[in-house]
Parts: structure tokens; C-alpha cells; sequence
């Protein structure tokens, strides 16, 4: 941009680079995604440790997943909505507060019901913390940028289940499972600070509701503020029902079911793999850390389909990782007692499905407006959470029915499948006639942002 000119916020913020406290921002809230994707997966590493202490049925865990899982959908639908009406940063710190209480709370609890209620409200909190942290993430980040550095941030999310994953596979066997909830609420507590202190307001809301001030401060800390001409258009916070406007309504729907197969597959795999893992004559560590390779598969997945995207298009891309990524998640039930082949596999299954996932995710951020952006994450990922529910309650019913586990994970493969014909569709009907950076990200920009980060 010109020295000598001035420009519209927008224009301002899409066209800078990112600066240390953007990468600030950013990284708070890969934290905060870290510390989700923990406390998110630590109910499944315990459950078998939890059902040998306290004697009871493996099936029954179903519920315990399940209602936290619908916690969360709760909290990602009302949370993304406050979001947009109250402001992304407050309703950060609420939901990282809650899971945090929640959680230590959680050692406590004495029968499954107990177990179950402790869950749900726990992911109300981890349900309405993601949402706000895309949006802070999507909306410091240059336009044509964004794709990229919000789906880097999100990689926090399975990074964190993958930290916890290989400690929790080493501190169980000496600490019991109550240490896993101890951790997941001590160190989100020791976060909020940061967040109060650290990270501001979103810019773009603070543009819709008209507080010129906050907004000068803020793009002084950018070094941005002698670039911005000072005006505003306010607008009133946007409605379920804008998710719905013309240009965005069959974009919203197929973001919804690829998002209800998505979640219903991760969480699926993600909380039964432990407990049939063990029924195979798998150790508990070997358990664990096979839902940890999924994991470091999504890392790696989401790096990897995120420069394919940006060559090949992401739909094609993103849908091709779903559909390959069917027969690696089958072919996880023909492992056996191959402690090597249930890594190989784990880890090819999390490369193609849950990176494709995490990538539908930075795709879902681009998609909407600033004024839509909060709801329409939150409501995309709160009506994913409809499967993630129905995941783990299936594979309840389909173990208390006796299915063997080449049958368990064929049903997960065809999942993987569902979601990979609604990213086709969407590539199809909506992508091809929307041409916004989002659905077409430009390659030398993702090159540029990991240049930066290695640099």
C-alpha cells in the first residue's frame, strides 16, 4: 500500500502482512485449540482404565461420550451466536473457564451418570471455545492469507490430543486416570490470562458495533493505524437465518453434512479405537498411542492437503482425502494383534481424513462474512457435532451387539465416504460459480506463510 494514502479497515487488514502481535494472536489461540483437542480426547483415553475400576461395561461409555459431544454441539450453536453479538473475546474466556472448572471437577465424579452430566457441561465450554478461536484467527489474518493460517492454528487441536496421547499413555499406568482431568483443567486456567492480557477484541467486530477507538489502539499495535481513513459502517449482528441469504444457503447446507460425516467418523474412531484396541489384546499404552498417531496423521494431513489445495483446488483435494481415506480406516479392522499395522494404519487414516477434515475447517472460516463468520463456524461445527453424538453412541450399540471390528470399521469407511461426496458436491454446485479467494487460495501466498514460520 502507499505511505501517503488511506484506506477502508478492510482494505487495511487483507492487505498488510502478518506482524508479531497478529502471530501472537494466532498462536494464543493455536493454545487454546491445543488444550480442546485434549480435554476433547482425554475422556477416551481413560474410559478403559475408568470401566476396570469401576467395573462396568465398556458399552456403557456410549453415553459418557455422547453427552459430552452434544455439550459440545450445544456450545459451538449458542456460543458461536454470542460470538457475533457480544464479541469473540469475552466468550473465549467464558468457554475456556467452564471446560477448565468442569474438568477438575470431573476426578470426582463416583458412576456413570455422574461421569456423563460432568461431560456435558465440559463441552459446552470446549464446544463454544473453537468457534471464537477461528474467528479471532480468520479475522487477524490477511485475506489472502487465511486459509492457510487458520488451518495451521487449528492444527493445535489434534497436537494437543497428540501431546496428551503419548503422556497420558506414560502418567496413566503411575498416576490413575484422574491425573488427565487434573491437567486438562490446570493448564486452561493458566491460559486465561494470556488471553485477557494478549489478545484484543476482534478488529472486524469492533468495525460493526462503531468503537473507533478500540480499533486505533489496536492497529497501533499493528503498526497499521496511519493506514486506516477512520471510516465505518455499522451493522447489526446477523441472524441463524442469514446462514440461509442467497449465495450462501446451499454452501451452509453441504458444509453442514460434510461436517455431521466428518465429526461422526473422527469421534467414532477417536473413542473406540482404545477400547477395541484392547479387546484385540493390545496394551493400553499401544491403545493410546495409535489414537495419537491419528492425530499426528491429521497434522501432518492438513499441512500436506492444504498445499495440494492450493494447486489442484480444494475441493478436489479435500474430497479425494476423504474418499482414500476410507480404506485406510477398514483396513484397521484387519490389523489384529500387529501393534506395527494398527500405527500404520492409524496414522494413514488421520492423513487423509481427519487432515481433510481440518482443512474443511479453514475452508468453512473463508466461506462467510465478518458479520456471519462466528455463527456460521459455530453453527457448521455445533450440526457436526449432531454425528460426533451419533458416532460414539453407534459404536456403543454395534459393541453391545457383538460386530467384530473388520464390520466396526467398515461402517466408519463408509462415513469417510459420505463426506467425501458432499465436498465433491460443493466443489461442484457452489465453488465453481463463487470465485472468493476463499475457495480459491492462492498458492504463493501458503508458500509465503511457511517461509514465515520456518524463517
Amino acid at each position: 500500500m502507499d505511505s501517503s494514502e488511506s484506506f477502508d479497515l478492510e482494505t487495511v487488514v487483507n492487505s498488510g502482512r502478518l506482524g508479531p502481535s497478529q502471530y501472537l494472536i494466532i498462536s494464543i489461540c493455536a493454545l487454546v485449540a491445543m488444550i480442546d483437542g485434549f480435554d476433547t480426547q482425554c475422556v477416551a483415553f481413560v474410559a478403559p482404565e475408568i470401566a476396570n475400576t469401576w467395573h462396568v461395561e465398556p458399552s456403557q461409555f456410549g453415553s459418557v461420550f455422547g453427552a459430552g459431544l452434544l455439550g459440545g454441539m450445544l456450545g459451538a450453536m449458542a456460543l458461536g451466536l454470542a460470538g457475533d453479538r457480544f464479541g469473540r473475546k469475552p466468550v473465549l474466556m467464558f468457554s475456556v473457564a467452564l471446560f477448565a472448572i468442569c474438568s477438575l471437577l470431573t476426578p470426582f465424579a463416583t458412576s456413570i451418570s455422574n461421569l456423563a452430566a460432568l461431560r456435558f457441561v465440559t463441552g459446552l465450554g470446549l464446544g463454544g471455545a473453537l468457534p471464537t478461536a477461528i474467528s479471532l484467527t480468520s479475522e487477524y489474518t490477511p485475506r489472502r492469507l487465511r486459509a492457510t493460517v487458520v488451518a495451521l492454528m487449528f492444527c493445535g487441536f489434534p497436537l494437543g490430543a497428540v501431546i496428551g496421547g503419548f503422556a497420558m499413555a506414560k502418567l496413566l499406568p503411575m498416576l490413575g486416570w484422574t491425573s488427565a482431568f487434573y491437567a486438562g483443567g490446570v493448564i486452561p486456567l493458566l491460559l486465561l490470562p494470556l488471553v485477557g492480557i494478549w489478545v484484543p477484541e476482534s478488529i472486524r467486530f469492533l468495525a460493526l458495533k462503531g468503537d473507533s477507538p478500540a480499533i486505533i489502539s489496536i492497529l497501533d499495535r499493528m503498526k497499521l493505524v496511519k493506514k486506516w481513513n477512520v471510516e465505518l459502517t455499522v451493522e447489526t449482528p446477523a441472524s441463524i437465518f442469514s446462514l440461509f441469504a442467497r449465495g450462501t444457503a446451499l454452501g451452509t447446507i453441504l458444509l453442514w453434512v460434510t461436517f455431521f460425516f466428518s465429526l461422526m467418523l473422527s469421534y467414532f474412531l477417536l473413542n473406540w479405537i482404545p477400547m477395541l484396541a484392547r479387546q484385540e489384546g493390545h496394551s493400553i499404552e499401544e491403545a493410546v498411542v495409535a489414537v495419537a498417531m491419528i492425530n499426528l496423521g491429521a497434522i501432518i494431513g492438513c499441512l500436506t492437503l492444504g498445499q495440494l489445495a492450493g494447486r489442484y483446488g480444494q475441493a478436489r483435494v479435500i474430497g479425494a482425502g476423504y474418499g482414500l481415506g476410507a480404506f485406510a480406516i477398514v483396513a484397521i479392522g484387519y490389523v489384529g494383534t500387529s501393534s506395527v499395522l494398527l500405527l500404520i494404519f492409524s496414522i494413514l487414516a488421520g492423513i487423509l481424513t481427519i487432515g481433510a477434515q481440518m482443512c474443511t475447517v479453514a475452508l468453512c472460516a473463508g466461506f462467510y462474512r465478518t458479520r456471519l463468520r462466528a455463527t456460521g463456524v459455530g453453527w457448521t461445527m455445533g450440526v457436526g457435532r449432531i454425528g460426533a453424538i451419533l458416532g460414539p453412541l453407534l459404536g456403543g450399540v454395534l459393541i453391545g451387539a457383538g460386530f467384530t471390528a473388520p464390520a466396526f470399521f467398515l461402517i466408519a469407511g463408509l462415513t469417510s465416504l459420505g463426506a467425501a461426496a458432499t465436498v465433491f458436491a460443493m466443489g461442484w454446485f457452489v465453488f465453481r460459480d463463487r470465485s472468493s479467494p476463499a475457495q480459491k487460495p492462492d498458492l504463493r501466498a501458503q508458500i509465503d506463510v511457511f517461509e514465515g514460520l520456518s524463517g
